[in-house]
């Protein structure tokens, strides 16, 4: 595994982010929460012009403690413990603002993106309500510096789970684990979904795996909805590789159903979801062992 950078925080140094392993590797799932970070660098806090819960609104609210059970099942949890308003692991690495930086940015920067262009890069300029997060423009070398310390190893880490999975089960499935906050973009007819799959329009993973998922959530009485509208970004894009054998699946809950996402607060609906993503995990991972001990066949 990649070196674990750390955090400088006002509580002390800590890993940028971990991975909880389970005693043996049982699933062939690898489960990722890049987004619920909350330790937050006290020399980010001292760039910022925002106060510490208006930084707090780019977080996932404890996705990975809603997770935190897969290792007891056999998969591991990689977790970020840096905070997305810091550093995003799930874009490009080079997605970078010009507007932000006091130095002209480098060729190999992605900076027309419109990921960029909403203000949510690689370094994010705003937070989730469109704040902007800092009171003056960033050398680029600090920028650059996140990439390299903090974001390549994070991804290092990850593709070498996927790759110690695909070994011992000849396939590996990737479940990016993130929350939506409940004034989510209402689909058609005002439905707000409970949960969003999102698989880049079927290229990222089996669709047979695809509906398995779905099939479950909604067993479990979830409004379940895919790609829309959230269909991955680009951990999905980058790891999904199903005619290898990678498969990736994003998962967006809606914060709604276990916390009070104003004061970032669990609520008595956090160890009901836990409990019932529990079931989920295992029926799906046993849908997932029955249908790849089968003999292939063409989609």
């Amino acid at each position: 595994m990649a070196t674990i950078p750390t955090l400088g925080t006002a509580a002390g140094v800590v890993p940028a982010f971990e991975t909880l392993e389970p005693d043996d590797l049982a699933l062939p799932f690898v489960f990722c929460s890049p987004h619920s970070g909350r330790d937050y660098p006290s020399h980010f806090l001292a760039a910022t012009r925002l106060s510490g819960d208006a930084v707090r609104r780019s977080e996932d609210l404890f996705v990975d403690d809603l997770f935190d059970f897969v290792p007891a099942m056999g998969a591991p949890l990689l977790k970020a413990r840096f905070p997305r308003a810091f550093l995003d692991v799930n874009r490009e690495p080079y997605e970078l603002d010009p507007k932000m930086f006091a130095d002209s940015l480098p060729a190999f920067v992605n900076a027309a993106s419109v990921r960029v262009a909403g203000g949510l890069g690689t370094i994010p300029r705003i937070v989730a309500e469109n704040e902007e997060i800092y009171r003056e423009s960033l050398p680029l070398s600090e920028g650059l510096r996140r990439i390299e310390d903090i974001y390549k190893p994070f991804h290092a880490t990850l593709e070498e789970l996927l790759k110690r999975t695909h070994e011992r089960f000849g396939m590996a499935i990737l479940i990016d684990c993130h929350s939506m906050p409940s004034s989510v973009r209402a689909l058609p007819g005002g439905r707000r979904p409970d949960i969003v799959i999102g698989d880049r329009y079927g290229t990222s993973a089996s669709a047979r795996f695809v509906a398995m998922a779905s099939s479950h959530f909604s067993s479990l009485g979830y409004d379940t909805a895919r790609n829309k509208p959230y269909a991955g970004g680009f951990i999905t894009e980058r790891y999904g590789r199903p005619s290898l054998g990678f498969h990736a699946l994003q998962i967006e809950i809606n914060r709604a159903l276990y916390a009070d996402e104003r004061n970032f607060r669990r609520h008595e609906g956090f160890m009901i979801l836990r409990e019932r993503l529990c079931r989920f995990v295992e029926a799906f991972s046993d849908d997932v062992e029955t249908d790849h001990s089968r003999p292939a066949a063409a989609e």
